[in-house]
């Protein structure tokens, strides 16, 4: 049976996943998130970042990477230099420093409109969930598992669900370009 706070936990999801890919979406300042993502291979499998160092943004156009294993380091760096981010991984001992370039407006551009596509597909996802929520309830309607009003109030809540998570995903949104146009 389909409830109003399983559609809820649903659209909850897609919009963490949304709000994590804008994480890794660049903006002017050093961000921890532009590299947690990263697979490395290491101990002959592929890891991610996060889970072999951690990862700090000392200074605003820094970001500093310190291995839980400083034998790691090397490959982390690779690691980096394979995922074409435009960044340039210098190895200082056991650590791996990175000097964010600032970003010219044609790029800043180009990074808006990957977070616009981010957005339109998160509400899509967002539009799907309702579409199969109401489908559903319509079966439930259809089987006599609700009733009329039962079905018809629950067509509403998710309706009104989907057009809270989307606004949440517009702000969101309108939040990082913000942030990623501010020179």
């Amino acid at each position: 049976m389909t409830t109003e706070k399983q559609v809820e936990a649903k659209m909850q999801a897609t919009l963490d996943h949304f709000k994590q890919e804008l994480k890794n979406l660049r903006s002017n300042r050093a961000n921890p998130g532009m590299v947690e993502g990263v697979t490395v291979e290491v101990y002959g499998a592929q890891m991610k970042i996060k889970e072999l160092a951690n990862i700090t943004a000392p200074e605003p156009r820094q970001i500093l990477i310190s291995p839980f294993d400083p034998q790691t380091a090397g490959a982390i760096a690779k690691g980096i230099e394979k995922a074409n981010l435009n960044l340039q991984p210098i190895l200082e001992g056991h650590a791996v420093r990175i000097n964010v370039p600032p970003m010219d407006q044609a790029m800043r551009q180009e990074i808006v409109k990957q977070g616009k596509k981010k957005a339109e597909d998160a509400k899509i996802a967002l539009r799907d969930i309702r579409r199969k929520s109401n489908e559903a309830i319509r079966k439930q309607k259809a089987d006599s598992e609700i009733t009329e009003d039962a079905l018809k109030k629950l067509e509403k809540a998710i309706q009104e669900l989907t057009d809270k998570f989307c606004k949440t995903v517009d702000d969101l949104l309108a939040a990082k370009e913000k942030e990623i146009l501010a020179v």
